[in-house]
């Protein structure tokens, strides 16, 4: 993480400028920690990379603390996200046009294939999250965490994205250190991801098994928007022994719903 280079306002000015200086200092706080690689940061480091006092940070971090927006870990002693974020987050898609225009149809699919239903949005350049999920009314089902975020090469929904994003920020993507494995079945080399990733574009879909976790399956497809580039991405996923006995059926309703979606955020091809 490079220093931030705009100027940041005197702490010693009035009362105003005073204000005004905590605000943004808070503010970039907040954004530093979307933009960092992983997902916790120390004092030290964020004072560097905003070119602030350790004390200046320590009081920004107890006002965020005090409101749930950061999160410290006794342990580690550094500091993540605070639920917080995740509802400011949450809101505000809750007004995007992505979120309401896919919510009737993950229930229409998890209805029809009997699975849950999810829906991802990217998060930064190397991330996505889930954003929705409906599930079924059945014993044993599948379900996500909204907000966490997961990296782009561990997944259906992961790759679906990865596979559908511009070539340039894909090789950025895979050349840019090692790939985290999330269970033993991640598959973290960069040649055979790029092969998949090919399979992936040429047929309009993803699957997984247990790549981000035991025991879980899924198959999953893009959202495009009228560049042809990923608004969302659409799931079903469930329990990986009965998933495997319905993934054609499962694929099939898939892929009608994110047609459907993609046409309305002006996708033609």
């Amino acid at each position: 993480m490079s220093p931030r280079t705009r100027p940041v306002a005197d702490e010693s000015a009035d009362g105003g400028s005073a204000t005004i200086a905590t605000v943004e200092r808070a503010a970039d706080v907040l954004l530093l920690f979307a933009e960092a690689p992983g997902p916790d940061l120390g004092v030290t480091e964020i004072a560097d990379a905003l070119g602030l006092s350790k004390a200046a940070v320590h009081r920004v971090l107890a006002s965020l603390r005090g409101r749930d927006l950061v999160a410290f870990d006794e342990h580690s002693r550094r500091y993540s996200l605070g639920v917080a974020v995740m509802r400011l987050g949450l809101a505000y898609l809750d007004r995007s046009d992505v979120r309401a225009a896919a919510r009737p149809h993950l229930e229409e699919l998890s209805a029809r294939t009997d699975e849950t239903a999810t829906l991802s949005v990217l998060l930064g350049e190397h991330t996505r999250i889930y954003v929705d999920q409906v599930t079924p009314d059945r014993e044993v089902i599948m379900a996500v965490t909204l907000g966490e975020p997961y990296p782009l090469h561990a997944g259906a929904s992961s790759r679906a994205f990865l596979a559908f994003l511009p070539e340039e920020d894909v090789n950025a993507y895979l050349e840019r250190g090692t790939l985290d494995a999330l269970t033993r079945s991640t598959v973290v080399g960069a040649d055979a991801l790029r092969e998949d990733l090919a399979v992936v574009r040429a047929q309009g879909w993803a699957q997984s098994s247990g790549e981000r976790m035991d025991g879980a399956a899924s198959v999953a497809a893009p959202v495009l928007g009228h560049d042809g580039l990923p608004v969302a991405v659409v799931s079903v996923c469930g329990p990986a022994e009965r998933f495997a006995r319905t993934l054609d059926e499962c694929r099939e309703a898939l892929l009608e719903t994110t047609t459907t979606l993609s046409r309305r955020f002006g996708w033609t091809g």
